[in-house]
């Protein structure tokens, strides 16, 4: 059977509407499932956010829908401090717990036009769309209060703490988002 010039898996010539219809699902199913791949490829399966390729991916959409509306943007880069500490005394699955919620603050504290994402290990980014320069010490102090609540019940034996950094989107030297996570990489002496 031929739909959209293609063979049906049966062969047959003339198709009844029952094989068109087997042919549609097994066709909807394979799209599904390569989205389901797409999706996987560009996010963090630990904390689900996107990883560095779904990030840029996502934040170069972000920045050119700000440069077509002549609106700021700003990349705020965070790094979990002694985070290895944290693995070494407490195991890797609790590493792995204060990934998990670091990411979950971050997902909560910023808004849903904001790009959050995790480049590796324990640096995460996040790039504000339609913002200048933001005061780094309130956003700190809103993280640092969201997760002190997270962890007032949990006496997990630790505290998550980051640094926090931040460079100004300037299109005349930030052609895309690669550009500004080289940037960062050099601010953070990688």
């Amino acid at each position: 059977m031929l739909i959209s010039g293609k063979p049906h898996k049966s062969g047959g010539r003339a198709g009844t509407p029952q094989q068109a219809r087997e042919w549609l699902r097994d066709l909807a199913r394979q799209a599904e499932q390569e989205l389901i791949g797409v999706q996987m490829a560009s996010m963090d399966e630990l904390t689900l956010l996107p990883n560095r390729h779904g990030f840029i991916a996502l934040a170069d959409m972000g920045l050119q829908a700000c440069a077509q509306l002549g609106r700021p943007a700003t990349l705020l880069f965070f790094n979990l401090d002694e985070f290895k500490r944290i693995n070494y005394l407490f195991g890797r699955a609790e590493g792995d717990h204060a990934l998990k919620t670091f990411a979950d603050v971050l997902r909560i504290g910023f808004r849903e036009s904001d790009v959050i994402g995790r480049l590796e290990g324990a640096t995460f980014v996040a790039l504000l769309t339609g913002s200048g320069a933001v005061e780094i010490a309130a956003i700190k102090a809103r993280l640092e209060e969201m997760l002190d609540e997270r962890y007032a019940m949990a006496h997990r034996g630790y505290e998550i703490r980051f640094s926090i950094g931040q460079i100004e989107h300037d299109a005349a030297f930030h052609g895309s988002v690669e550009e500004l996570l080289e940037e960062v990489e050099r601010v953070m002496g990688r």
